[in-house]
């Protein structure tokens, strides 16, 4: 049997195709890179007509991250995928959701604990430039949207790519139709998934192609 075995290889010619079958032509180079490795997770060339972002989201969070801002995760499948080895030093991957007191904090505002994980982002002041990566809790798209109306905080910028059937297109079109301002990359409709959210910030961390390339 003969198939590629070189991981390089592998992922050289998967972005080959990608770029062939993908409509890429309204994205800007720096976002183009993005997507292509959002539909390589996704392994859907479909999805590039379902990506909404804003124009300067990648210059954002990577002037965000080089100032030393922290990326906040929903999960620990989001938090746990982003490779270290791309960040810049003193950048920390926060993720809350196996804290023991977000378990009280929930109860107490009969909210889920993603929501709780959002509130202690608002109250620990970790909010306002730090890089929020969403990939699986459209609670948690949602009530980022209430935190940043409700306090005036404001992320530099917005990974929101949660997945599901209950709320998470209805997530991503509220930061879409948001007036907050917030710089944004994000996967309209259903689909999105933490495997997808973690390919865009580690695409947008780093300006290597390849997964095994440093930086």
């Amino acid at each position: 049997m003969s198939y590629v075995n070189n991981g390089s290889d592998i992922y050289k010619e998967s972005f080959r195709i990608i770029r062939e079958e993908a409509d890429l032509a309204r994205f800007p180079a720096d976002v183009e890179r993005v997507v292509v490795r959002m539909i390589h997770a996704a392994a859907d060339p479909a999805i590039a007509g379902d990506i909404a972002f804003t124009p300067g989201v990648v210059e954002a969070t990577r002037r965000a991250l080089a100032s030393g801002a922290n990326i906040l995760c929903d999960s620990s499948m989001t938090a746990t995928g982003i490779i270290r080895s791309r960040l810049p030093e003193g950048v920390q991957v926060v993720c809350h959701i196996k804290e023991p007191r977000l378990t009280e904090l929930a109860k107490r505002n009969d909210t889920t604990k993603t929501c709780a994980a959002v509130d202690l982002w608002a109250a620990e002041d970790h909010l306002d430039g730090a890089v929020v990566a969403i990939g699986n809790a459209p609670t948690a798209l949602f009530h980022l949207l209430e935190v940043c109306e409700q306090t005036g905080a404001r992320p530099a910028a917005v990974v929101g790519i949660p997945v599901g059937f209950v709320g998470a297109a209805e997530s991503k079109q509220a930061l879409v139709d948001s007036n907050l301002g917030l710089e944004y990359i994000t996967l309209l409709g259903r689909r999105g998934g933490s495997a997808i959210a973690v390919a865009a910030v580690n695409a947008i961390a780093s300006t290597a192609e390849l997964t095994n390339d440093h930086r």
